[in-house]
């Protein structure tokens, strides 16, 4: 069974950045993609970030285009994303997810068949 922990939430300022990490652990797999998604209060889970095996074609979701990036460090099984100029409205828990093939688009929940318990962001104004 595969694991995904992230970590590196916290609270931060608008305007600041701050960095989150997906450690993944258990049995090995080849991830098609490795992605991250939001769920803030009161809304359904959105597609954020989402990065191919190969760690070169990345995708992101138009509100926060030019403000994130997403990486993937293979031989350290992690993915990260990057928060720059954060804003209120990106308040959200963040969750990493794995895919283990292309079955699917990169930004359906579906796609994915791993997920994290989730790291909480917090933007204040």
């Amino acid at each position: 069974q595969v694991q995904l922990v992230e970590s590196g939430g916290g609270l931060v300022q608008a305007g600041g950045s701050l960095r989150v990490s997906c450690a993944a652990s258990g049995r090995t797999f080849s991830s098609a993609f490795m992605g991250w998604f939001r769920r803030a209060p009161g809304k359904e889970r959105e597609f954020v970030a989402a990065v191919s095996w190969r760690g070169i074609d990345t995708y992101y979701a138009d509100s926060v285009k030019g403000r994130f990036t997403i990486s993937r460090d293979n031989a350290k099984n992690t993915v990260y994303l990057q928060m720059n100029s954060l804003k209120p409205e990106d308040t959200a828990v963040y969750y990493c997810a794995a895919a283990s093939s292309y079955g699917g688009p990169y930004y359906y929940t579906e796609t994915y068949n791993y997920w994290g318990q989730g790291t909480q962001v917090t933007v204040s104004s």
